[in-house]
């Protein structure tokens, strides 16, 4: 039987994919990642999958949750396809190096 794809599911999904960027991107320099086609790729991938999944939590769990930057992570979905060979990947180094930890203990609380 399908587990029901309700808020808890989507964060789940959301939370191994920033625990998978956190592990592989760990001791990456930027110009390692840009370097890299094949991480970078991964990463793409995985920050894409990370938008998708938290457009589909409800609007509730959203306005219940402020402190949580919705709309520039499901906004990251949209520079990273439109932009994919233009994109700064100064901002996704920055997202990945300073941001996710944050994020992951703020999502983390939420699935408890």
């Amino acid at each position: 039987m399908d587990r029901a794809k309700d808020d808890k599911y989507y964060l789940e999904k959301v939370i191994t994919d920033i625990k998978y960027l956190i592990r592989v991107t760990k001791d990456v320099s930027k110009e390692e990642l840009e370097d890299n086609e094949t991480l970078l790729d991964s990463v793409m991938f995985r920050f894409i999958q990370i938008s998708e999944n938290l457009k589909r939590v409800s609007d509730d769990l959203r306005e219940n949750n402020p402190n949580i930057p919705w709309h520039q992570v499901i906004g990251l979905r949209n520079k990273i396809v439109h932009k994919y060979g233009k994109i700064d990947l100064t901002i996704i180094y920055d997202v990945l190096k300073h941001n996710l930890d944050n994020l992951y203990k703020e999502l983390k609380l939420l699935v408890l």
